[in-house]
């Protein structure tokens, strides 16, 4: 009986530790994404911005959200959402620089 107990104890901390890590790597993907998406975004707008790497991330992530939520409600093709996703960061980093002047 003590056996089975400490074999279903073992399952749970299996499945436990798992799914942290599973989502340890999700946010981990999504972070690099959001880097990558949000860097772009930087690129098409011109000037120096006050978005630190943080923010940038961060851009990128809500604007791959959006982006893939615009692009998907509008059934257009991966391609485009990408697209739209670093279109979508790089309004935000103007909102985000314009909201950081504002209060400097």
């Amino acid at each position: 009986m003590e056996i089975l107990v400490l074999v279903l104890v073992a399952i749970v901390v299996l499945l436990v530790a798992g799914a942290l890590l599973g989502v340890a790597l999700m946010l981990l993907w999504w972070f690099l994404i959001g880097l990558v998406i949000g860097g772009l975004g930087r690129l098409l707008v011109p000037g120096p911005q006050d978005v630190g790497l943080l923010g940038t991330a961060l851009v990128g992530i809500a604007g791959s959200l959006l982006g893939g939520v615009i692009a998907h409600a509008a059934g257009l093709s991966s391609v485009v959402q990408v697209l739209i996703a670093i279109g979508v960061s790089a309004l935000l980093i103007v909102a985000l620089g314009r909201r950081r002047s504002l209060r400097a």
